[in-house]
């Protein structure tokens, strides 16, 4: 068990394992000085009694690089996310819950949506007219050319206080005071619905408000004291109704006092400079100048408390108050990091379902704090990150939500993210050579596996032709380049199982899945009839010369068989053979295609791979289902690219028949192709749909849909939950993406305008006043207000339509969430 899963190591210091590592900085947060290797005892889930290495295949160090004529120059390197402030206050940060593919680390909602905006020059028309307007409605009222604008005082007042008639003024003194007060609010009703008519609120905000300080605080000061002159003039009614109100309340005899009447007036115009004071944010201009204003809380989200997540309120509320306390320290230190946060976190979450191996885990976050229950590679993070990452919920942001129509209000501008929930449904992303498929989502996405599996949570199988952007060697704990001599693993090509029926399914679907006139159940019994008497006979099954000697028939190799299998006994495997032997030849027999894939693989450059037999131990990916593994392979694309497909398509038919044959669904297995070309098959398409129910996903990438046989094109898209259009794809290819995707229904309206011609000189004159107001000659408006079902992208849009340096995605959750499809920035912040 100690060696599953690695084996076949070539070259010098095979055995070795990977020593610590001080990479560069992470995305979030901030990295930990060095990353020591397991300390000895160190659990990895150990299950009581004193903690013991864990039974995980043995992790050699990466492979060197290949030599430089295969790899060609080296392509610059990408860049590197910036790690944030602290880890307690990454911690601290607000992540709620939100929709499908929101990035949530400090998400918050955006304001409601606004109507459209008036245009500036109808603002500042609007603004004037009614200004004017209430300057001739006051004045009116002022010189009493107003009727009847005292009868309502009048009813709420005594009658000896005025003179008869509607339009009599005060008798008395008490009447005289009165109507000063009167003539105060009817001011101040003035001002505000002159305020509100004039949308002067709207005009201070983006005339003034937007230009920011001092302009903001000059242009209030200057407002303020234009106030104060007419306030002090008394062409504002302010000072002569306050004197009269303090007079009713406290008696005319307080004006004796000239203090009193000093304060009375301090108090007036302080009143009256306030609101100019809050409108200018002097307060605010002041505390920046002299230095003492509070720093923004954006740094710090949430104050720290004994329940807050940097004080490990799981393991406090379990009572193992010192561990706690041990793992805050090392996180107030920066002796720890995300990648550390994560993986304890979910060390902690299993040790809770055994309860004997709390105490050991609890014993080694005593001993050696956030370097408990390392990753059995010793790693603690990833060399280097492209992405940002929040490894505490598993996310990795990959854009922003583009501001299109297309895209709802709500998801306009907020972080486009992908987490196992969504990777577990499988995504497929089509889009040409350079449209971004490989940088800007399949890098990001082994990463975020990659940072998983470093935390104990998943698997990762990253596929691709050498010299693609998956990451470099030291991310990987296995890294298997197929036909370069220098390559430290090897491969199996029966995927590590032992039973003959299941290894000759799996290797029929890789071989000859393509092929559309051949059944793959016949091409299954065929090396089923081979594969069981070979390992019968030798204990392995064949090598891939022995193989193609086998397919091709060859009376050497098959006598040679039959003679091991007649000494050895074996009576029911000589009848496997004999039946093989007996169907050869004949009509729709698949040997002879079998034949030809297997010699695909049967040439020099792969010599001495996918070699069997006691001497040979080649990487098994059953192992990957098993142990959080991180594995790439590198495929010789360009000199052999018809074998790197039909490996594409093998490891493909692998991962889905060995995730849905596991029982321990604990890790997320995720497989990354970052070319799937000809890769999917009937059989796989089934498998896919099956990865969502046993915490498993892939990630598969092509250049086109016509890429995939036209008869799976509906059965792939409607197996994926996940699907990304990329800028650049044709018009055929987005009406298979705007079928999959559906329609909506949408509301349209459609207004026709109608010139209205006046006849009388009055009306003309209303309507050029409008017209100057508006800029728009008056018009009538027939408005039809329609529900129709509409495309949510159509294919034009989808090829003409699409920026270069986005994708439309569709998201969909294994619970079933959806998002509709979205036009997102990739790479955008």
């Amino acid at each position: 068990m100690d060696d599953e899963g690695a084996r076949g190591v070539r070259g010098t210091g095979a055995d070795r394992v990977p020593g610590p590592a001080v990479p560069p900085p992470p995305a979030v947060p901030p990295k930990v000085p060095g990353a020591g290797t397991p300390a000895s005892g160190q659990p990895w889930g150990a299950r009581g009694g004193e903690p013991e290495a864990p039974r995980v295949p043995a992790i050699p160090p990466p492979a060197g690089p290949p030599a430089a004529h295969l790899t060609g120059p080296t392509p610059p390197p990408p860049p590197t996310e910036q790690p944030p402030a602290s880890l307690d206050v990454w911690l601290r940060t607000p992540r709620p819950r939100a929709d499908p593919g929101v990035w949530r680390f400090g998400f918050t909602p955006r304001p409601p949506e606004q109507g459209e905006e008036v245009s500036d020059r109808s603002l500042v028309v609007g603004a004037v007219i009614t200004l004017l307007s209430a300057l001739l409605l006051w004045s009116l009222w002022r010189n009493g050319y107003l009727p009847y604008r005292l009868v309502p005082l009048k009813l709420f007042t005594p009658g000896e206080w005025w003179n008869p008639g509607t339009s009599g003024g005060p008798r008395t003194i008490e009447g005289a005071d009165a109507l000063t007060v009167y003539e105060a609010l009817l001011f101040g009703l003035l001002v505000y619905g002159c305020g509100r008519i004039g949308n002067f609120s709207e005009l201070f905000r983006r005339h003034v408000v937007e230009r920011g300080q001092p302009f903001l605080a000059l242009a209030a000061a200057v407002a303020a004291g234009l106030t104060q002159l007419l306030v002090w003039n008394e062409a504002l009614p302010v000072v002569r109704p306050v004197l009269v109100l303090v007079a009713a309340v406290a008696g005319g005899e307080i004006y004796q006092s000239q203090t009193v009447v000093n304060i009375i007036y301090g108090l007036i115009a302080a009143a009256v400079l306030w609101p100019f004071a809050r409108l200018g944010r002097w307060r605010e201009l002041i505390a920046a100048r002299r230095g003492t204003g509070a720093p923004a809380p954006a740094d710090d989200p949430a104050p720290a408390t004994e329940t807050s997540a940097d004080r490990w309120p799981e393991l406090r509320a379990a009572g193992w108050i010192d561990a706690a306390d041990t793992l805050t320290a090392e996180v107030r230190t920066g002796r720890m990091n995300d990648v550390d946060v994560a993986r304890l976190r979910h060390a902690w979450a299993q040790a809770t379902r055994s309860p004997d191996r709390l105490a050991p885990l609890a014993e080694a976050v005593l001993r050696t704090g956030g370097a408990a229950a390392l990753h059995p590679s010793g790693r603690r993070d990833l060399p280097r990150r492209t992405a940002r990452h929040d490894v505490l919920t598993g996310q990795v942001r990959i854009g922003r939500c583009a501001e299109d129509p297309h895209n709802p209000y709500a998801r306009r501008s907020t972080g486009l993210a992908l987490d196992p929930t969504l990777l577990g449904t499988s995504l497929l992303a089509v889009g040409p050579p350079g449209s971004g498929k490989s940088e800007r989502l399949v890098r990001p996405v082994v990463e975020a596996l990659g940072l998983r599996a470093l935390a104990g949570q998943a698997a990762v199988l990253a596929v691709g032709g050498a010299g693609a952007p998956l990451g470099p060697d030291e991310a990987f704990d296995v890294v298997v380049r197929v036909g370069n001599p220098a390559s430290a693993h090897d491969l199996d090509l029966y995927g590590g199982t032992s039973d003959p029926d299941e290894a000759a399914a799996v290797l029929a679907e890789g071989l000859v899945g393509d092929v559309g006139s051949l059944d793959s159940r016949r091409a299954a019994t065929v090396l089923a009839q081979l594969l069981g008497p070979y390992r019968a006979a030798h204990g392995h099954f064949p090598s891939v010369p022995e193989l193609r000697e086998l397919l091709d028939g060859a009376p050497a190799a098959l006598a040679a068989l039959r003679a091991t299998l007649e000494a050895a006994g074996h009576h029911a495997m000589l009848r496997e053979l004999e039946a093989r032997a007996r169907q050869a030849g004949g009509p729709g027999d698949p040997a002879p295609v079998l034949a030809d894939r297997v010699a695909l693989l049967d040439r020099p450059a792969f010599a001495g791979f996918f070699a069997t037999g006691p001497d040979a131990r080649p990487f098994e990916l059953r192992s990957l289902g098993q142990y959080p593994l991180r594995v790439r392979v590198d495929l010789p694309e360009r000199g052999h690219a018809e074998a790197s497909r039909l490996l594409t398509r093998l490891l493909l038919a692998q991962f889905t028949a060995i995730t849905a044959a596991r029982t321990d669904t604990t890790l997320f297995a995720g497989l990354v192709l970052d070319d799937a070309t000809h890769a999917v098959t009937a059989e796989t398409v089934r498998g896919i749909r099956r990865l969502r129910s046993v915490n498993a996903g892939a990630v598969l990438t092509l250049r086109t849909v016509d890429d995939v046989p036209e008869a799976l094109h509906t059965p792939l898209l409607g197996a994926v939950g996940c699907t990304a259009a990329f800028s650049g794809i044709t018009t055929w290819d987005g009406k298979r993406f705007a079928e999959a995707w559906g329609k909506e229904w949408v509301e349209t309206r459609e207004v026709a305008q109608h010139t209205v011609f006046a006849d009388q000189p009055f009306t003309r004159a209303l309507h050029a006043l409008r017209k100057l107001v508006t800029g728009k000659a008056v018009t009538t408006d027939a408005v039809t207000v329609r529900q129709v079902e509409k495309e949510r992208w159509s294919a034009s849009e989808l090829a003409y339509a699409v920026p270069a340096g986005h994708a439309v995605i569709r998201l969909t959750t294994v619970d079933g969430e959806h998002a509709p499809p979205l036009l997102v920035e990739l790479g955008g912040r």
